[in-house]
């Protein structure tokens, strides 16, 4: 009998046990993640192609820049445990939507619609939902328009329908969004009144802004030149 076989032996049967369900489950979790990081990539291939083709075949791409995010493991379980999902892939996978997200950041407030028009007629993109928070902005002045998509991902031996959260905005949107972010997180969530006051009427100059540079580029080159 070996060193290792002889060690087996001595240890309690329930402890092995625990540490087998505990690499089973690990192993299930980081397969679980690698499938939204391929579900991004699916969706940021669509998205670099379009840019693409705009750029090289089109005199106008509404594209400025894309991103992604992944939630981290930790984020995630904590999110699972607000909202009592416990440890149960399925349960986490039917309740937590936003697990991959990429942001989309163009030029004006019609792009947005435009590129969510886009990305909703292709044939292996289900849309979830849409939340228009352009056309009906949070109470802190956020704007964006967020899609939960559904895109498979296709493996050795299977196909997963995955959803991501694909955010939408301008220029202008994402600049407020950004700064508004880190004051939140400063804050601990809790921003004083004044200081909410306003980042209120700076997302109503962005929302200005986007109104004045989108009408100055229809002077200039025409509402329909984007088309």
């Amino acid at each position: 009998m070996s060193e290792l076989d002889e060690w087996f032996d001595s240890v309690d049967p329930a402890m092995l046990q625990r540490l087998t369900d505990g690499r089973q489950l690990r192993d299930g979790f980081a397969r679980f993640m690698l499938n939204y990081q391929f579900a991004i990539d699916e969706i940021m291939t669509k998205i670099n192609i379009l840019r693409t083709e705009f750029e090289h075949l089109h005199d106008y791409s509404p594209i400025e820049h894309v991103n992604s995010r992944l939630k981290s493991p930790e984020s995630l379980l904590l999110k699972a445990k607000n909202r009592d999902l416990g440890l149960n892939l399925e349960s986490i996978r039917d309740g937590v939507l936003d697990i991959a997200g990429v942001r989309i950041v163009c030029s004006f407030v019609s792009d947005a619609y435009w590129l969510a028009e886009m990305l909703s007629s292709q044939r292996d993109i289900t849309v979830v939902t849409t939340k228009d928070y352009i056309a009906h902005p949070k109470p802190n002045g956020y704007k964006s328009l967020h899609l939960i998509v559904k895109v498979p991902v296709f493996l050795s031996e299977s196909v997963q329908n995955v959803h991501v959260e694909v955010q939408i905005r301008t220029v202008a949107m994402d600049f407020w969004a950004s700064l508004e972010h880190k004051i939140y997180y400063k804050y601990e969530h809790a921003i004083p009144k004044d200081i909410l006051l306003e980042l209120q009427e700076a997302a109503v100059v962005a929302s200005q802004l986007d109104s004045k540079m989108e009408r100055l580029h229809n002077e200039v080159h025409g509402p329909t030149s984007r088309r």
